[in-house]
């Protein structure tokens, strides 16, 4: 067991660094030996094994979701959700139910993100690390339903609580730092339509961003791009995006390719400018790779 959790941490700095293309399959095949150790397993072992069962089933979500298969996310989500019961772990068991909300909010599930967040954070001890995580899939819920007041009381009410939360003994949601939250508050103000206060705030979030963290600085740099675009700063957005494009290559992340191709089309009508006609041309190129990889 010992060995597999180790194995785990490994495996979620390679993705952190490489992508989920170079970890999914080795998340599967550890899935299966653990579940072949729970049938011999004793009763402690057979929780700690269903506990470390429920790690990687959630992880595994996490990777499809990185990937852009939503619907493979969700069924691993589900069955994490499952296992975290029979282990009897309440932080585990909020964690993935925020893990849901956030997913939802991916989807831009209206009628799932807002009240899954709010469930999260009835299971969560109050005033701890994982109601505020909760809390902050919550924000850009209320962004997605239009509700601008609700979304920045949630995000004020997080940055608030960082410092308290900090000292949290739990596991669950140690990301969770000005720079996590600073995205989140772009998010929203980009779906509200405030393309040039979404734009600075990716770019405040990148610059707090911890090393280490290069698929992730991909998706924030692609998200800012289309903040750009939607400011009518097509030159900026052009180089944005190429800069993400480059980590999507690395790292084959399918929220990068969505945000990318988000934003092909919002630069659509400044084709003739250079720098957004060599973006588009790389990218093009780019799908086109990645589509003859697929095959």
């Amino acid at each position: 067991m010992e060995h597999l959790r180790r194995t785990r941490r490994l495996l979620i700095d390679s993705d952190n660094l490489l992508g989920p293309r170079q970890v999914v399959a080795t998340v599967h095949e550890h899935i299966g030996v653990i579940q072949e150790l729970r049938k011999d397993a004793k009763a402690a072992d057979r929780r700690d094994l269903a506990e470390l069962q429920t790690q990687y089933g959630e992880f595994l979500s996490w990777l499809y979701q990185d990937l852009g298969d939503n619907e493979q996310a969700g069924f691993w989500l589900d069955r994490a959700f499952q296992w975290s019961h029979t282990v009897g772990d309440g932080e585990l068991t909020s964690y993935v139910m925020a893990r849901k909300a956030q997913l939802a909010g991916d989807m831009a599930d209206l009628a799932e993100v807002v009240d899954l967040a709010e469930a999260a954070q009835r299971m969560a001890r109050p005033r701890s690390r994982l109601a505020a995580v909760a809390r902050t899939y919550e924000a850009y819920g209320h962004a997605l339903r239009g509700d601008a007041s609700e979304s920045e009381r949630a995000i004020d009410q997080v940055r608030d609580s960082l410092d308290g939360v900090a000292a949290d003994p739990t596991p669950w949601g140690s990301w969770l730092n000005p720079a996590y939250v600073e995205v989140h508050r772009a998010r929203g103000l980009e779906v509200l339509g405030r393309h040039d206060q979404a734009a600075d705030a990716f770019a405040g979030a990148i610059r707090l961003l911890p090393d280490g963290y290069h698929r992730d600085r991909g998706v924030y740099m692609a998200r800012q791009a289309v903040a750009l675009a939607g400011a009518r700063r097509p030159e900026e957005a052009a180089v944005a995006g190429g800069h993400a494009l480059a980590v999507a290559e690395d790292t084959g992340s399918g929220r990068i390719f969505t945000e990318l191709a988000r934003l092909d089309q919002g630069l659509a009508s400044w084709s003739r400018l250079s720098e957004v006609a060599e973006f588009r041309r790389t990218l093009n190129e780019s799908l086109l790779h990645e589509t003859e990889q697929d095959a």
